[in-house]
């Protein structure tokens, strides 16, 4: 017989069986915003990189990086409880398989440069939430092209391993090693090109289409020849609701663009990508979108929710939105065939069919 899982009380809960409520989650949840700060002061000062050739006391972490020996110390307990680093009997502090694989600044998939850089400049901004909660604003909109492109020229290398996994899983699932004629994508805000990066690694048909800001078109240009595939990209600047991108696509992508457009935009732009993709008679073009989901009552799952609050810091319209209200949206900009796409990333993906 299966163990039965024994269901978690809430502080209410307890209240009423007149249990005692401390406040012990409450100050965990006073320093959440240590973690961050923590793993980002170690990718600034090189603690994983020093540590890849094996294991080192803190005053060989200090001879190497230049850093204090007494704030290397503590900074490297600190990532000792969170699970980051090992220490030996001898003080010798190494990496744990987590730091080697996604904290080393020379992997082709680390997160070191979004800790280091992008987490910071983030944390920064809701440090005015109070003021923006009451003002319902942000102090700076980047979901504004001036404001925008000097933040996402930062930010879309440094979130390519949040993409590139989801983006393989859709290039797998569409079969696009087996066409026999050429697919044409577009590529929606596409930031690093990494979505459509992955769908010309699956196949030597694609071509991609990206659309951007101008001052985002370089990062794309630079990231997709990186990947070695950018003659088979095409460029387009401008404003999503206002370029044209033409019509006759097989594929369209929107890689965690609508929480920063909102309801109003998004709902625009879907409307939009219906009419640029083809249509027949049995296999109409097919829109991905990948998103941060929440459930319909807006009460899970919480990395969800905080993203919305994230939006609130950064987007004048912006938010996190369930699979049902996008799927209204498809399905009123003509769309049939709505469903999920399980993929790695914080939800899943969300695909539609043009027939």
């Amino acid at each position: 017989m299966a163990k039965k899982t024994r269901r978690k009380k809430s502080a209410k809960g307890r209240i009423r069986r007149g249990e005692q409520v401390t406040p012990k989650r409450l100050m965990e949840l006073s320093f959440a915003y240590a973690p961050p700060l923590i793993i980002s002061a170690a990718v600034s000062n090189r603690v994983f990189d020093s540590l890849e050739a094996g294991a080192k006391t803190a005053e060989q972490v200090a001879e190497k990086t230049g850093a204090s020996s007494r704030g290397l110390r503590i900074l490297m307990n600190a990532l000792i409880g969170l699970g980051l680093l090992k220490k030996d009997r001898q003080g010798k502090y190494s990496l744990t398989s987590e730091s080697t694989a996604f904290l080393l600044s020379k992997n082709p998939g680390t997160y070191a440069g979004f800790f280091g850089t992008i987490a910071p400049n983030i944390i920064s901004r809701w440090l005015q939430l109070s003021d923006i909660v009451r003002e319902g604003r942000p102090t700076v909109a980047v979901n504004q092209e001036t404001e925008g492109t000097e933040f996402f020229s930062q930010l879309v290398e440094n979130i390519i391993p949040l993409s590139y996994p989801p983006a393989q899983k859709l290039a797998d699932h569409l079969k696009l090693e087996k066409a026999k004629n050429e697919i044409r994508a577009l590529d929606i805000g596409a930031g690093s090109g990494i979505w459509g990066i992955a769908l010309t690694q699956k196949s030597p048909r694609v071509r991609v289409t990206a659309v951007d800001w101008a001052g985002m078109i370089p990062t794309t240009k630079r990231i997709t020849q990186k990947f070695g595939v950018g003659a088979r990209f095409n460029y387009i600047e401008g404003d999503m609701l206002e370029a044209n991108f033409g019509t006759g696509y097989d594929i369209a992508i929107l890689g965690h663009i609508l929480h920063s457009e909102g309801e109003d935009r998004s709902r625009q732009l879907l409307k939009k990508i219906f009419r640029a993709l083809r249509s027949a008679l049995r296999s109409g073009g097919t829109i991905a979108i990948a998103e941060w989901l929440v459930n319909d009552d807006r009460t899970k799952p919480l990395p969800s929710l905080l993203f919305a609050v994230q939006m609130l810091v950064n987007t004048e319209k912006g938010d996190t939105f369930s699979f049902n209200e996008i799927k209204n949206w498809l399905e009123e900009a003509g769309f049939k065939k709505v469903r999920k796409l399980d993929a790695p990333g914080p939800s899943p993906l969300i695909l539609a069919t043009k027939s």
